[in-house]
């Protein structure tokens, strides 16, 4: 029915390089002497045993063929096994005092959505600061994707493991085979991640802050360093550099790379998507400066920086903060749920409905009013001169579905078990898009969720999985027609 051995053998592998990644983590520890040397060790040896088990034992005489189930199976166990492994350093630690608020946590930080329990981020030792951090820089592009891109030949269905694990509708192709535009892509990712380091170096974060506040920011996912975020620094250069990395990585990285790296600057700045994304950023941030400088008395300077700051942080679904939104007008959390909703670009690191979506939508809303005046008039719908066809207009219409349907059944949940209406809504929206912060007053954007009841808090993880996932990965494992044997 399923290929169980490949699935094992992958997995197996996956931990080995989930164990490597948390030996960054104990480098940094032992550097600084803190508690958390003795909580990687024991993951590391834990989670390199498993793997070692699942990949020499049960993954033995594996062959390379990966159906369709394979991989949606595959993809969807392998990002609950490194947030189940991912959490050990926080429960051995004692960072964490329960596995509900530590899987959260590491779901959390994978799926690059950045909500928190920890009251209290900079009582954490160094070595488990970076380790929040780098699991949302690796969960950006996928877990999946990093080992395609690393070891080509380690996933033979890889295609079919691209689809499950990659954002958005529209799959931009930079080359006939998948491995190397898996380079392509990881390759930008490190350039912004560098690049955004070092500028947040230069105008004043230490090496330790520039580093993890780039790691978070390209991978849209919003775990700072500081409880204050980057209104810690309370320093325009570097909430500006925040704003120009977060909303490039908000935007297709196989348009970035044609335009770095092959001169196509008119293809990204005519292409549907990107001007959607610049409109709704542009128009957001506009009424926002309008409302604070009618109802919060700023001066026009800060509000259309911490506006535009505000704005770009939901709209890309990064999360971060150098204002409590919460204070504002309440129009204006209306304008950041919008922001929230629709999200970055497909093909980026950033989550929400997707602007490609958003651009069909509004083009088959467009195309049923033409309709309506002219009945036998065909009108085809096209994105970048590519044509969406039926199929492909209904699948958008079922994701809508899906997604406005998982939100308001935790938002119908957090209602029951004594969530404010406010909260309840930004917050089920915040983990579908993977967002991070909600608005509201009893958890706002600079507040932790440790006060959710658990139930609600594996509830929420399932979403921010789903979400991180385009909910049909993991939605199609539920369907009894799945684990049929035809």
């Amino acid at each position: 029915m399923f290929n169980s051995r490949l699935i094992f053998k992958i997995l197996g592998t996956l931990l080995w390089i989930e164990a490597a990644f948390m030996m960054m983590s104990l480098i940094l520890a032992l550097c600084y002497q803190e508690s958390d040397i003795m909580p990687f060790a024991v993951t590391i040896a834990l989670t390199a045993l498993v793997g070692t088990g699942l990949r020499l034992l049960l993954g033995r005489h594996a062959d390379s063929a990966l159906s369709r189930r394979d991989a949606y199976l595959l993809v969807t166990v392998v990002w609950i096994a490194f947030a189940l492994f991912g959490m050990l350093p926080f429960l051995i630690g004692g960072y964490i005092d329960n596995a509900t608020d530590a899987f959260f946590e590491t779901m959390s930080g994978l799926t690059t959505t950045g909500a928190t329990c920890i009251d209290k981020v900079e009582g954490l030792p160094h070595g488990l600061l970076f380790w929040r951090s780098l699991t949302q820089w690796i969960g950006g592009l996928g877990i999946v994707f990093f080992t395609i891109a690393i070891i080509p030949s380690f996933v033979g269905g890889s295609v079919k493991v691209f689809a499950a694990e990659a954002t958005g509708p529209i799959k931009s192709k930079m080359h006939p085979r998948l491995t190397t535009s898996a380079k392509a892509l990881w390759g930008i990712y490190l350039l912004l991640t560098a690049v955004c380091a070092a500028l947040f170096f230069v105008f004043g974060m230490g090496p330790f802050d520039a580093i993890n506040y780039a790691m978070t920011i390209t991978a849209t996912g919003g775990f700072a360093t500081h409880d204050a975020s980057t209104g810690y620094f309370n320093n325009a250069a570097i909430d500006y550099t925040a704003i120009v990395f977060m909303f490039l990585s908000g935007m297709s990285f196989a348009l970035l790379y044609a335009a770095l790296f092959k001169g196509k600057v008119k293809q990204l700045l005519k292409n549907a998507e990107v001007r959607l994304y610049g409109a709704l950023a542009l128009a957001s941030t506009v009424l926002i400066v309008f409302f604070l400088l009618r109802y919060n008395n700023y001066d026009i300077a800060d509000a259309i920086r911490v506006a535009l700051f505000q704005v770009v942080s939901f709209l890309t679904t990064t999360g971060m903060f150098n204002e409590d939104a919460a204070q504002w007008h309440h129009i204006t959390w209306v304008i950041l749920s919008l922001c929230m909703f629709f999200g970055g670009c497909a093909g980026s690191t950033a989550g929400g409905f997707k602007c490609a979506r958003g651009v069909i939508a509004l083009k088959i809303l467009r195309n049923e009013i033409r309709h309506m005046l002219h009945p036998k008039a065909l009108l085809p719908l096209k994105v970048n001169n590519s044509t969406v066809h039926t199929s492909g207009q209904i699948t958008l219409l079922a994701f809508f579905l899906a997604y406005i349907t998982l939100c308001f059944t935790a938002y119908f949940i957090m209602i029951l078990v004594g969530v404010d209406s406010t909260n309840s809504i930004t917050i089920a929206l915040s983990c579908g898009s993977n967002v991070g912060p909600t608005l509201g007053l009893e958890i706002g954007p600079t507040m932790s969720w440790s006060v959710l009841p658990a139930m609600v808090k594996w509830i929420l993880s399932l979403l921010m999985l789903m979400g991180r996932l385009e909910i049909f990965t993991v939605l199609v494992i539920f369907t009894p027609s799945f684990w049929k044997n035809h």
